[in-house]
Order: C-alpha cells, then structure tokens, then sequence
C-alpha cells in the first residue's frame, strides 16, 4: 500500500504517472521524438503539483529498466535514482518488456492460449524480445534477435503470437505465417507498471539506488564523425 510515481522513458515514448494502492491518480504522456531529457522532469513537477504534494510525500519511485534506447533508459534511471536518493525512499524497476506484454494484454483484451512478443528497436534488422504467454508469465530469455524468415518460427507452429512495438515494423516483410498477428500502436506506458511496482513494494523488492543500473542489453556504441580528409 503505497504512494509510487512511475517512469517510463526506455523508448520514444515518455510517460509519468502517480499511483496509490495500486490505482492511478494522475499521469502525462508524449510522443514527442527525443523530448526525454526537457520534458520529464516538467511531467514530475506538474503531477505534483497539481496534486499538491511534495516528492518526499511518495513512499518509493519505479522506473522502466530496459532494454531499450541507451540515453532514454539513462535520462529515465538518473531521474529515478536522483528522487529516489532525495526523498529518501525505495528504488524499484520494472522489465520494459513486461511493461508492453500488460499493455498489450489489456488493450488486445484475448482470451485464447497465444504469446505476446512485445518487440523494441535495437536498430539495423535487431530487436529487444521476449516472448509472454496470455498470463504474462515468461517464456524465454530476453535477447536481441536478428529479423529473418526462421525468427520464433518454432514458437508459431502451433500458437498465434502478437508482434507489436517499434520494432515489430521491422518483421511485416520478412515473417509471413498465419499464426502471426500484428498489433499496431502499442507501447511501453507509465500506466502498465503500476501492478507491477505495486507488487515489488509490497513485497520489499527494491533496487540498490547507489548501485542500480538500466538492463542495456547490448553496449552503447558511440559513432564517430569521419574527419574531413580535405582539411
């Protein structure tokens, strides 16, 4: 039973929600490409005050942890950490994947035994995937996997699997099976961790705020620009 504000920023999307006891209060959400790092902290500071309450009236803070987008899982956990280490309450991080399968599962609203392959652009043809069976529990491990024609082709022979999330686009002109469903619009959303924050708060599974880093899956490679050869 608590007071927790959610962070999800591990992809295009940047959304912030409060919650207690597990119900929604108040949130704000955008898709605005690379406004991460100027707009969460103004999200933070409006839903506090239009609540009117300060951050130290919060019982803990819950961030999405990854994988996904190297500087939106940093701008995210470095918020987190920083409010975490400031009001002094519990840190706790929720799977990205995990996130989207619940979102998936509330908005696709099915009842038949099938997987939700929630999917995350891990740029060229790879994806962030794992993949949920209908009661969220997990299937197989995260990876990132390489989009060809034998991509979770034994896991669709004999069940439906929904793709879905920016990386899924990447998969309509490679995979063709009938059993593959694709699902448009559907995201990673502060609105989707709080069950599962809850849950972590209730059961004492907190992160070590000095020591916690995002799930980055694969390492940040940083490109550098070519020297002009002509002076």
């Amino acid at each position: 039973m608590g007071l927790i504000l959610n962070i999800e920023s591990s992809t295009s999307v940047c959304s912030v929600c409060l919650a207690e006891d597990g119900k929604k209060i108040i949130g704000r959400e955008t898709h605005e490409q690379n406004a991460h790092s100027k707009i969460l902290t103004v999200f933070i500071e409006d839903i506090f005050k239009e609540k009117k309450i300060n951050v130290k009236d919060i019982d803990a803070v819950a961030v999405s942890k990854g994988p996904g987008s190297y500087t939106g899982l940093r701008i995210g956990v470095s918020a987190a950490k920083g409010i975490a280490y400031g009001a002094n309450v519990p840190l706790i991080s929720v799977s990205t994947l995990q996130n989207m399968a619940y979102g998936a599962k509330q908005f696709l609203n099915v009842d038949e035994d099938i997987f939700f392959a929630p999917m995350i652009d891990a740029r060229r043809m790879e994806v962030y995937t794992q993949l949920f069976d209908k009661n969220l529990n997990v299937v197989n491990e995260i990876k990132a996997e390489i989009i060809d024609e034998t991509f979770l082709k034994d896991f669709s022979k004999n069940k439906k699997i929904f793709f879905f999330g920016d990386g899924a686009e990447k998969c309509k002109n490679i995979i063709e099976s009938e059993n593959i469903i694709f699902a448009d619009k559907l995201f990673p959303s502060a609105d989707y961790m709080i069950s599962f924050s809850e849950k972590a708060f209730k059961e004492q599974k907190f992160e070590d705020v000095a020591y916690f880093e995002p799930f980055y899956l694969k390492n940040f490679i940083a490109t550098v620009p070519k020297k002009n050869i002509y002076g």
